[in-house]
């Protein structure tokens, strides 16, 4: 069986949440599976070898699950981007839009490289305002995104559109 049928039979659909009218897409049933969790792994190391990435930069907080495991068995840096005041040293922020509002996220000063192209990993892509803002810092760092990868799309929302002038390349185990 492939990765995307292993996920979506075991992803569950959380109606109503966090609000009326929204289907929320629980990722946290593949935690309890390990086998299924190096899987993922394996998976997101083989598709994002060929981009030869110099870091891997992880969202808070669901990129962090598999992020370091990337990284590691990829022989990169994982690099955070936390939501604001997280972060205990020198950063670097970006505001972006929320539905109602907005937010921001931030980024060590000395935590890329000039030059190093660079991966952005988070669990979901929704509106892709998080994954737009975090490819802002790390331009603003003299770096570039080589690719984006993603355990879930949600592509009615069509978050792919506001990445594109920064990377071409998106992965995605699963769409919605």
């Amino acid at each position: 069986m492939d990765i995307e049928t292993k996920l979506r039979r075991v992803i569950r659909d959380i109606p109503d949440f966090p609000k009326p009218g929204i289907v929320f897409k629980d990722l946290t049933p593949i935690l309890k599976d390990p086998a299924l969790c190096i899987e993922i792994t394996d998976t997101f190391c083989e598709k994002i070898k060929p981009f030869a990435p110099d870091a891997l930069v992880a969202l808070d907080s669901r990129g962090f699950w598999f992020g370091l495991m990337v990284s590691t068995k990829l022989g990169i840096p994982m690099i955070p981007i936390r939501k604001e005041g997280k972060l205990p040293y020198k950063t670097i922020a970006k505001e972006y839009a929320l539905e109602y509002g907005s937010s921001k996220v931030e980024m060590h000063i000395d935590a890329l490289q000039p030059g190093w192209k660079v991966l952005i990993h988070d669990d979901l892509l929704a509106t892709g305002g998080t994954a737009e803002a975090a490819s802002q810092l790390v331009t603003e760092q003299n770096a570039s995104v080589c690719a984006y990868a993603f355990m879930v799309e949600l592509k009615m929302l069509q978050g792919r559109e506001k990445l594109l002038p920064f990377s071409p390349h998106l992965i995605s185990l699963v769409g919605y």
